[in-house]
């Protein structure tokens, strides 16, 4: 398993995970957030237990002092996994969750298409 708290605020870059490593990341305990769009996810499926996030929402969502901010992030340190369409939708995310103090941050390389070809949990689409 990779190693879930190796970051430093300034320098630090969101671990690129594998389908299979993020959904080992998710069974010890990271929350999964799916950034794809809504008709994106009507149209292709949803990843079974993730919490879909707005990424124009990351400030409330995702801040420190926010009433808004999820419950099932339980600190800065809890680990989040990010799932979008493709590494150039999840990093942007992923980023600003390590500049916003997040120390336990990762994405999956390929996206929804890794974890569904991974065998990982999803809902069905319009497209399935």
């Amino acid at each position: 398993m990779t190693d879930q708290t190796t970051t430093t605020p300034a320098t630090a870059e969101p671990e690129l995970l594998t389908a299979a490593e993020g959904a080992e990341w998710v069974r010890g305990g990271a929350v999964l957030i799916d950034v794809r769009s809504l008709p994106t996810r009507e149209r292709v499926g949803g990843i079974a237990g993730a919490i879909v996030v707005d990424r124009e929402r990351l400030p409330e969502l995702f801040g420190a002092d926010s009433p808004e901010r999820l419950t099932e992030v339980h600190s800065d340190e809890h680990p989040i996994v990010v799932v979008c369409g493709s590494v150039g939708g999840s990093r942007p995310v992923a980023d600003w969750l390590l500049e916003h103090g997040h120390t336990s941050v990762a994405h999956v390389d390929g996206g929804f298409d890794a974890w569904k070809a991974a065998g990982q949990p999803t809902t069905p689409g319009t497209e399935s």
